[in-house]
């Protein structure tokens, strides 16, 4: 029986992660999407322009919970996840917000394979209405979750700047060496 492999992609925001996982889903991949945008879409359809400025806990506990329910949807063979668990509370090194105990725990029970950073790339990042961060903050962003995740004893491997495929080639081939 094939084993379920939950490979993750991380970043600051506008760094390529949804551009490269919805390529991996057309390649036949089994992909878990950013859940961000429907928590963001969702609060604005009620009204609430920024829930993660407005609330940021009630933001952080829903992405938590989506995130741990995207966990828990692996499937047999390879699994690739936009942004993970541990995205939640590192984000809270960002905004200086506690970071509770909860969090952390589910980052250490619900573990990833293997872990790849999209560095940021000035050429190719924008603002929109759910990514308000500057491209400053993006950087400051990737490195907190870098840093955040080599604190829970991952290694994230960083992406080169180059085409979507040729990015894909360098996972996969990384995938296969281990």
């Amino acid at each position: 029986m094939e084993a379920i492999q939950r490979i993750l992609i991380i970043g600051g925001p506008g760094s390529g992660k949804s551009s490269l996982i919805n390529l991996l889903e057309t390649s036949g991949y089994k992909v878990h999407h950013e859940i961000s945008r429907a928590v963001i879409s969702s609060a604005q359809a009620q009204g609430i322009e920024q829930l993660f400025l407005t609330d940021p806990m009630a933001f952080s506990d829903q992405l938590l919970a989506g995130r741990i329910l995207q966990h828990g949807q692996a499937a047999t063979g390879i699994n690739f996840y936009d942004r993970g668990i541990p995205d939640v509370p590192a984000y809270h090194l960002f905004t200086g917000d506690p970071i509770p105990e909860n969090y952390i725990r589910a980052s250490n029970e619900h573990t990833y394979d293997r872990v790849f950073f999209l560095p940021p790339w000035e050429a190719i990042y924008k603002t929109d209405n759910e990514r308000y961060e500057s491209y400053e903050q993006a950087v400051q962003i990737g490195n907190m979750l870098v840093a955040f995740y080599e604190k829970l004893g991952y290694y994230p491997t960083s992406l080169p700047f180059t085409c979507l495929q040729q990015r894909i080639y360098f996972i996969l081939d990384h995938i296969n060496r281990d």
